[in-house]
């Protein structure tokens, strides 16, 4: 019975790699004419595939692609038919996204179609459950985000990485007339700083020889690989190349018990620490949840390897492109640049690094800004439970996939008027009467759901504006940050797990005067 088993599964899994095969080889010749040849109107749809042949052709610009479809219709929400009958609704309006993230927020789950695809990396972690298993890593992991703990954090963490190694090498840099890949850069602050906070453990990433970490290498491995899975026809596929290690599957594999066993190897030190002295203080949050009680070690390191992937790849994607635009903006920068001496002015001997940083307001409105265009996740998907109707009338059935679409809601003229391709941190503020200085104006978690929103909305958001803004004052207060991409060439903005500038951000870096 196994033997047969193995027959069928390797019939169907050449079947399907020989299907595939052939559309790819011969797409123009045999579709060319078929699609609509304006990006703006819905993909066409056949019969078994779906829509799935106008997607893979697509899929490297899926952000860009998928936004002006929906931007492009009237209720700002279409249906994409995926192979065998599957449907994915993809919707950039704010009555909808309010809808799935807070009005029926039971209907609207991770479910098992989505979590299967990280399971074994981000396991039972609180990115990739619902419920019960949720609500507990939220509650422990909201005492990290207190005022106390955020003063902590920037003050000892991330100002020591900014001004023992991110400046430096900077420094280095504008000294030597070095290009530097930025991104790169920013990831490895990011990834010094998470680690720190959820392992209470310094990789060292960002040093002088920016080692290759293994961590950090598998970590990167991991969430690229993973993304495969979500361009496959079917589940079936990546499934099938997991049951036989082959493919990416097979590197995937390897990356996932790299970055397992080293999380594996910290939480033993640390429960062993925590066992050592029952008055050491819980700094981190892994010392929270071991001191929580919960003795399943796979179910703690789960949790640990989620809260990485939030800290390391959304805020160095924010800062990544904030960087880009503000030297194409040089207005903006000298707000900017105003605001950090006139800070600078204002602290006094009772101050501190945390004061300095956390009322920065127009730094603050041209970071939202940044992420408006940019956003650090571009998609997220949730499950349907059960059949609901959205508030655009648009019918979904159980098990479909809902995507809200924070870089088309961004990009929609609907949204933020026909000047919506401008950056402009003025959209963010008014002045005051009196006084004339800026007033930060918010919008609506619904209409800007960069930060997810709802009962979901992100814990570390105010921890993720701190970092980056003492990012901001440390780099800008010193330094010119010059793009040194080719000249009438844009970044590709491209999404992963999270998104990233293809290719790398290279720049130049300059003193300032």
């Amino acid at each position: 019975m196994l033997a047969d088993l193995h027959l069928s599964t390797s019939l169907l899994y050449c079947l399907v790699t020989l299907m595939t095969l052939y559309v790819v080889i011969n797409f123009n010749s045999i579709f060319k004419g078929l699609f609509p040849s304006k990006e703006s109107k819905l993909p066409r749809s056949f019969p078994i595939v779906g829509s799935y042949l106008s997607l893979i052709k697509n899929i490297h610009q899926f952000s860009d692609w998928s936004a002006k479809i929906v931007n492009s219709q009237p209720s700002s929400t279409f249906i994409l038919h995926r192979a065998l009958g599957h449907r994915m609704v993809i919707t950039s309006n704010p009555a909808n996204v309010q809808h799935i993230l807070k009005t029926n927020f039971h209907v609207y789950q991770k479910g098992t179609s989505i979590t299967a695809l990280a399971h074994d990396f981000l396991g039972r972690g609180i990115f990739n459950v619902d419920g019960d298993a949720w609500k507990f890593q939220r509650q422990i992991a909201s005492h990290e985000f207190n005022t106390k703990s955020l003063r902590k954090f920037v003050e000892t963490v991330v100002d020591t990485e900014l001004s023992h190694r991110l400046l430096p090498i900077m420094d280095n840099a504008a000294a030597h007339e070095v290009v530097l890949d930025f991104q790169d850069i920013l990831f490895r602050f990011a990834f010094d700083n998470i680690c720190n906070i959820a392992f209470g453990y310094d990789p060292q990433y960002l040093l002088p020889s920016l080692p290759e970490a293994k961590f950090a290498v598998a970590f990167e491995n991991t969430t690229t690989l993973i993304t495969k899975r979500f361009r496959q026809i079917s589940p079936l596929v990546w499934k099938i190349k997991k049951f036989f290690n082959t493919g990416f599957e097979k590197d995937l594999k390897k990356s996932i018990e790299e970055v397992r066993e080293f999380a594996r190897k910290v939480t033993r030190e640390k429960k062993a620490e925590l066992q050592e002295n029952s008055e050491l203080q819980t700094s981190d949050l892994l010392s929270r949840f071991l001191s929580s009680g919960h003795s399943d070690e796979a179910f703690v390191i789960d949790i640990v390897i989620s809260f990485i992937l939030a800290g390391r790849d959304t805020t160095s994607a924010a800062l990544t492109w904030f960087f880009y635009l503000i030297a194409n903006h040089p207005n903006a920068d000298s707000e900017i640049l105003a605001e950090i001496n006139e800070k600078k002015l204002e602290k006094n001997s009772e101050s501190s690094v945390y004061n300095e940083v956390k009322d920065m307001i127009y730094t603050h409105a041209a970071l939202c800004e940044s992420m408006r265009l940019y956003p650090p996740v571009p998609t997220d998907g949730k499950q349907v439970m059960q059949n609901d109707v959205l508030p655009d009338g648009t019918h979904v059935y159980k098990n479909d996939r809902v995507i809200y679409h924070p870089y088309a809601m961004g990009r929609s003229e609907k949204l933020w008027g026909s000047d919506w391709p401008e950056f402009r941190p003025e959209r963010w503020l008014e002045r005051d009467s009196v006084t004339g200085k800026w007033c930060f104006i918010g919008r609506d978690q619904y209409t800007y759901p960069v930060f997810q929103a709802g009962p979901r909305v992100c814990i570390g958001k105010e921890m993720a504006f701190l970092q980056m803004k003492r990012v901001v004052a440390g780099v800008l207060s010193a330094f010119k940050v010059i793009p040194a991409i080719e000249k009438g060439k844009e970044p590709v903005y491209t999404a992963y797990v999270t998104a990233k500038m293809d290719g790398g951000f290279p720049v130049r870096i300059q003193q300032r005067a």
